[in-house]
C-alpha cells in the first residue's frame, strides 16, 4: 500500500480539528494527532462573513503561535495567514453578505501547514454548509 502523502495527512488533520463538535472533542483530536507527530489548533469563529475574515486571520495566527505550530517569523506567520485566507476565500461565494458560524482547524507536520474552515452559512435557521482549505509549505 502506498504511504500517504504528508500534505494530505496534514490536511485531514486540520479538517478533523475544524469539524470537532466542542472543546472536549477538540482536545481528544489534538492529543491523537500529537501522537502521530502532527501539531494542531482550532478556533471558533462566527459573525457576518465580511467582518469574520480579518478576525479569523488574526485568531488563526495567535492560535498557531500559542500551540507551537509556528514561530514568530515573517515566513511562518505569512504561511498561516495565506492558508487561512485561501480557506476563507473558498467559502466566499456561499458566505458573502451572510452570517457564518463554525470552526477553523490548523495543523502542521514538518514543512506542511494546512488551515481548514468549516462553517454553517445563512440566515436564521436556513443554513448551508461550507468547507474551505488552504495549504502552505514552510521551509525547514
Amino acid at each position: 500500500m502506498m504511504k500517504e502523502i504528508e500534505s494530505t495527512e496534514v490536511a485531514r488533520a486540520a479538517l478533523r480539528m475544524a469539524i470537532s463538535r466542542d472543546r472536549a472533542q477538540e482536545g481528544v483530536v489534538k492529543e491523537d494527532l500529537r501522537r502521530e507527530g502532527i501539531r494542531a489548533a482550532a478556533i471558533d469563529i462566527g459573525g457576518e462573513y465580511n467582518g469574520v475574515v480579518k478576525v479569523a486571520m488574526e485568531r488563526a495566527l495567535v492560535a498557531a503561535k500559542r500551540e507551537g505550530l509556528i514561530q514568530e517569523t515573517h515566513t511562518d506567520e505569512g504561511a498561516v495567514a495565506g492558508a487561512t485566507r485561501e480557506a476563507l476565500s473558498q467559502v466566499m461565494n456561499k458566505a458573502f453578505g451572510l452570517n457564518v458560524g463554525g470552526k477553523i482547524g490548523i495543523a502542521r507536520k514538518s514543512e506542511h501547514v494546512v488551515v481548514a474552515a468549516f462553517f454553517a452559512v445563512g440566515l436564521v435557521h436556513l443554513n448551508e454548509v461550507a468547507i474551505g482549505m488552504g495549504h502552505r509549505a514552510i521551509p525547514k
